[in-house]
């Protein structure tokens, strides 16, 4: 498996999709030279840049029978893409 774990497929990265940014998550070890690499030979873009951002788990807690039970969900690394003009990427090609 590579850098690329999956794409982001939200509201808020939909709509930078428009302006030629692309979201995905990725290995927490990945540095930006490696994600522009893996893009561009994946989906035969030009990569134009490349912004990453660590975004930390959550705190969870619930009540169940037994008692309270608290967790936190996983920490990941994203990485926010900008792609040359004219250049998209279509996650939705092979369904």
């Amino acid at each position: 498996m590579g850098v690329l774990i999956k794409p982001l497929v939200t509201e808020k990265v939909s709509a930078m999709n428009e302006h030629g940014k692309y979201g995905f998550v990725v290995e927490k070890s990945a540095n930006k030279v490696e994600i522009r690499k893996e893009v561009e030979k994946t989906y035969g873009v030009t990569v134009e840049s490349v912004n990453t951002m660590l975004q930390p788990g959550k705190k969870k807690s619930r009540y169940t029978k037994s008692g309270m039970i608290e967790g936190s969900t996983p920490s990941y690394k994203k990485a926010v893409v900008q792609v040359a003009e004219g250049d998209i990427i279509d996650f939705y090609s092979g369904i």
